[in-house]
């Protein structure tokens, strides 16, 4: 029979067990206490690689500036630095040589080109004729407008002449009626002293003091009529004198129609633009030609429209010749831009080089204002892409560029004015943003150039 272990034994080894469980298992292979694992015991090197991730994603945070990010080969980009330097405040131009005074050549009248009598390109001289047309429908007008005006004033004069004869008629009335009133005065006296005498009738007496109170009348009448009359005439005669003058304007105008058909130079300098043929028929106000003046010249440039608010008259421009310098001064300004430029004619200070050519182009220097310490960034391309608002500012160590809002002033063909926004030292990206101007940070990843 087999052995019986005593309960008490087992349950001891049991109570043992649980008092020590890190204890060797002493009941034999047949049972194993289990381990029971600590969750807070980790290994080193897993806390260190949390720390780390940690560490970068803060730094990630401080570094990024939010927003968009591209990563852009270095090579691709042009970096410049901001620096202090002297500004000066002038500008390029491409000039053109052109004629100081145009003056333009259109037919008065039209008509049939019967005689071309100058050449283009040739010089001409003040009234010279240049081309003579012929127009029949104008020259039956003229003559109508002849015939109807001499109508007129010769129906002015014979109201003239009426007025005259008038005028002339009263002189005679008053003449004749001052004879009388003599006459009969006189023999009123004389038949006074005979009637005194009894030697003359009462009768003829008084017949002669009715003629003489007739005629007495008669002269205040006339004088009145004539004083009415010289009046109405000088108001006729001042019409008349009006309308003949306003006529003969009109017939001297008429005439004058008919010599603008011989196209005359209207200043003296070179016919340019002249292109006419016998033959061609033109209508009136037909520009035929342009008459330069062949001894002064001005010059002509298109400037960027980024500089209307800063171009102004009297400022000063200036370009080398020969080894010599010439200064001139911006004498007018056009404000109206096409295709974002404007035009300014410029005008020579002194001396005017000997060799200039309707058509050259010169390259000069606009001057806009006084030069001045300020500092600087180079003109780039990025200007276009961001209008000076902003820029990408490399960091220190070249790895990223991150966007920054600045405020910029003058330009000139290098250089940029920074107001605010950069400090000196620090460097930009000045080259196209066309790739990226959206962004808000760039990776700059360095490539070999090779």
């Amino acid at each position: 029979m087999g052995t019986i272990r005593p309960m008490s034994n087992a349950r001891d080894t049991a109570r043992g067990a649980q008092a020590d469980p890190g204890g060797v298992d002493t009941r034999g292979g047949m049972d194993r206490i289990i381990q029971r694992k600590r969750h807070w015991q980790k290994p080193a090197w897993w806390l260190g690689g949390c720390a780390v991730a940690a560490l970068l994603g803060v730094a990630l945070v401080l570094l990024s500036p939010g927003g968009r990010s591209l990563t852009v080969a270095d090579n691709r980009l042009m970096i410049s630095p901001v620096s202090a330097g002297i500004f000066e405040d002038s500008i390029p131009v491409r000039a053109r040589v052109a004629p100081l005074k145009t003056v333009y050549l259109d037919a008065m009248q039209g008509g049939r080109i019967e005689e071309i009598l100058v050449e283009d390109g040739t010089r001409v001289e003040a009234g010279q004729p240049i081309v003579r047309l012929s127009n029949s429908e104008l020259q039956l007008s003229v003559m109508s407008t002849e015939s109807r005006v001499m109508e007129q004033l010769n129906s002015m004069r014979d109201q003239e002449l009426r007025l005259e004869q008038n005028r002339l008629s009263h002189k005679r009335n008053l003449v004749e009626i001052d004879y009388n009133i003599r006459r009969l005065e006189r023999d009123i006296r004389r038949h006074e002293e005979l009637l005194a005498q009894g030697n003359v009738a009462k009768s003829s007496y008084e017949a002669l003091a009715d003629e003489l109170s007739y005629y007495r009348q008669r002269r205040v009448v006339t004088l009145e009529s004539q004083a009415s009359d010289e009046r109405l005439m000088v108001h006729q005669l001042a019409f008349f004198k009006d309308n003949t003058a306003a006529m003969e304007q009109n017939l001297a105008y008429a005439r004058q129609s008919l010599q603008e058909l011989n196209v005359r130079a209207p200043v003296a300098g070179k016919l340019s633009g002249f292109d006419m043929a016998i033959g061609q028929s033109i209508e009136r106000g037909t520009r035929v030609g342009q008459v330069d003046d062949a001894n002064r010249f001005k010059l002509v440039a298109d400037i960027d429209e980024f500089y209307l608010a800063r171009v102004d008259i009297e400022q000063s421009v200036e370009f080398e010749r020969g080894g010599q310098a010439f200064e001139l001064r911006v004498a007018k300004v056009y404000p109206n831009v096409e295709q974002g430029l404007f035009e300014i004619d410029m005008q020579f200070s002194g001396v005017t080089p000997p060799d200039l050519r309707r058509g050259q182009t010169i390259q000069a220097k606009l001057t806009l204002g006084d030069s001045s310490e300020a500092l600087l960034i180079p003109n780039g391309s990025f200007y276009q892409d961001t209008g000076g608002q902003w820029v990408f500012v490399v960091s220190p160590d070249g790895g990223s560029a991150i966007r920054r809002p600045v405020r910029l002033g003058r330009r000139n063909t290098h250089h940029i004015e920074v107001l605010d926004g950069l400090q000196e030292g620090e460097r930009v990206i000045t080259s196209p943003y066309s790739g990226f101007r959206d962004m808000q940070h760039l990776v700059l990843n360095q490539t070999n150039a090779n």
